[in-house]
């Protein structure tokens, strides 16, 4: 049976998380030994409460501070830095879950040796409209930027550039490889199947992951791109983490605990229960599709079948939208789309609020620009997790913003490569051939 409203499963929980489920990217906060340091936090038993947590941090301060950690592992400065932008871009647009956040079990799995942090992915196919992108078993951010640069590439070439993403750690938010694509002129499309955490609709065992899908397509100039990114499951794992360190319940219909009984406590999540799909078989249905094609094309397999590989199985799609129509006109269409959305009148019962309709992607552009201006704040457990780790912040000081960093320049949005720049390789096949260590999970 499920337990009572007044108790809440936290790190404290002392019983044991079920076989199978891989402690440094399912279970929050595990890097240490109750007691002391990062993994004291996470298991709420050693983490001192009286940590000084800044009001906010500048975001090129928290690059610096994320590289230096990424670093001090024994990350190269390049991979380090790329990194750290890409973690940092969650923060600014709101998605918390993907952000520096994942410092913890990022440094756990490099000295746990499933991510090596030295090694940089290869193409290592291609054929006609299509490629394969080999992460080698380091940071899937590397694998994904290489993926977007050469599915754009292939779209400027074909119409369409199709490239799977294999032997590759967790590439953070989804919606930003969509959003470079769409912002050169491109419509993107990105899915991966992930480790088993779902229950299929109508059942209670893990047999399928989060699987996300993002989508993203050019406005005007003067506007973002509309961006869709979700997680196939009613929550993603990563926000029900954020709820258990703030100690936090979630709405009903998100999981089940491991007796099948529906609840609101995160915690039954990590001690054996699922996550349950978004619109029952709706969600249920997208994520079987993306666990069949993302996870067979890469060759991470079908995450609850024998020889799963336990990685980031992706599929990212380039689609020209000049082979269709001029960008100009598909541009101004959908602009005056948007803008239509925008202008619908407020429901009644279901208030908008005071922004009115939002089109996808426009709640995190504007959580972007406002963080931009008056910087990032981050939760008490994820600041106090990031002092623990070596190579951390400094505690925050008297007026409650913590020590600078050594100053350099940390631009977090790298400028969209043309087409020009995209030069092929000079073979079909890349020879390298060499693994990169063992792969770690999503």
């Amino acid at each position: 049976m499920a337990r009572g409203e007044d108790s809440i499963r936290t790190g404290d929980d002392t019983s044991p998380v079920p076989p199978g489920i891989p402690s440094w990217s399912t279970v929050p906060n595990s890097r240490a030994p109750a007691g002391s340091g990062a993994g004291a936090a996470a298991a709420g038993s050693g983490e001192p409460d009286d940590v000084p947590v800044p009001d906010a941090v500048p975001a090129e301060e928290l690059v610096v501070i994320a590289a230096r950690i990424l670093g001090t592992a024994g990350t190269p400065e390049p991979t380090a830095h790329a990194v750290a932008v890409s973690l940092v871009e969650s923060d600014l647009v709101g998605h918390d879950s993907h952000g520096v956040r994942r410092l913890v079990p990022y440094v756990d799995a490099v000295q746990a040796g499933m991510i090596d942090p030295t090694v940089e992915p290869v193409l290592r196919h291609r054929h006609r409209a299509t490629a394969v992108v080999d992460g080698r078993g380091g940071f899937g951010q590397l694998a994904a930027r290489l993926a977007v640069d050469e599915a754009r590439r292939l779209s400027g070439e074909y119409g369409v550039g199709v490239v799977t993403i294999g032997n590759c750690n967790h590439i953070g938010r989804l919606g930003e490889y969509v959003q470079l694509l769409a912002e050169t002129e491109t419509v993107g499309l990105a899915f991966c199947n992930i480790n088993s955490t779902v229950a299929p609709y109508g059942g209670r065992e893990r047999r399928l992951g989060t699987n996300p899908l993002a989508w993203a397509a050019p406005r005007a100039t003067d506007n973002p791109p509309v961006v869709l990114d979700f997680a196939t499951s009613a929550i993603a794992e990563g926000k029900l983490a954020l709820s258990m360190a703030r100690r936090e319940r979630v709405g009903t219909g998100l999981l089940v605990d491991v007796d099948g009984h529906d609840s609101t406590d995160p915690g039954d999540f990590y001690h054996g229960g699922a996550l349950l799909p978004f619109g029952q078989h709706k969600g249920y249905g997208l994520s079987v599709l993306i666990e069949i094609v993302g996870g067979l094309l890469s060759g991470a397999g079908v995450s609850s079948l024998p020889g799963y590989d336990n990685t980031n199985g992706t599929v990212l799609i380039a689609i020209d939208i000049g082979t269709f129509l001029p960008v100009s006109e598909f541009r101004a269409r959908s602009e005056e789309f948007c803008r239509l959305l925008a202008d619908t009148a407020p429901a009644v019962d279901n208030d908008p609020g005071p922004d009115g309709v939002l089109v996808p992607g426009e709640k995190e552009a504007r959580t972007r620009a406002a963080r931009i201006r008056d910087g990032i704040t981050l939760a008490p457990t994820t600041w106090r997790e990031l002092t623990a780790l070596p190579g951390g912040p400094a505690p925050a000081g008297p007026t409650g913003t913590p020590e600078p960093p050594p100053s350099v320049e940390t631009p977090l949005s790298p400028p969209p490569r043309s087409r020009a720049d995209d030069a092929a390789p000079s073979s079909e096949e890349n020879p390298d051939d060499t693994a990169g260590g063992p792969p770690a999970p999503a």
